[in-house]
């Protein structure tokens, strides 16, 4: 069993994955690997709509801020099938410094993963969005985003 306060997110822009790590006896764990999607632009973020992924700087984190049931919401992006469910069952909102961004579900384009097609948020395929929120994320979860030139972090092994 994993103490879930000991539980944090690595998401790498380079390889496009969301990982789960764990203290597990003092030792830093892979416990979960998933491919994303991430925003269409490469880059820090740097303001509302520019397509682009926030990246957190080291040392400093962000944290899943909320976990809201997201299966009746609809947006429409603009790729011509209007509005539609957009954001699989659950939406973790983000505490960065710009709003909207989360981790959520896969709008209907699951074909797209791993890949770059988001508006800035991380995409996953609905049923590891629905693992991810069953087994490991919680309020207060640690997110770090690595920018895609950043290299492996202490406690990455190499794939």
């Amino acid at each position: 069993k994993i103490d879930l306060s000991k539980t944090f997110i690595v998401i790498s822009k380079l390889n496009l994955q969301l990982c789960v790590y764990a203290n597990v006896n003092g030792d830093t764990t892979l416990v979960a690997r998933y491919p994303v999607c991430l925003s269409r632009a490469k880059g820090q973020k740097e303001r509302s709509g520019d397509m682009k992924t926030p990246e957190s700087e080291p040392g400093e984190p962000f944290t899943i801020k909320e976990i809201k049931d997201a299966s009746t919401w609809h947006h429409d992006f603009g790729d011509g099938r209007g509005s539609i469910l957009a954001y699989g069952h659950w939406f973790m909102r983000l505490e960065t410094p710009f709003s909207g961004i989360g981790i959520h579900g896969s709008t209907n384009n699951e074909d797209k993963m791993p890949g770059r097609d988001s508006e800035g948020c991380i995409r996953m395929r609905d049923n590891d969005l629905n693992h991810l929120h069953d087994h490991y994320a919680r309020v207060g979860t640690p997110v770090i985003i690595k920018a895609e030139r950043q290299g492996d972090l202490p406690f990455e092994k190499a794939n």
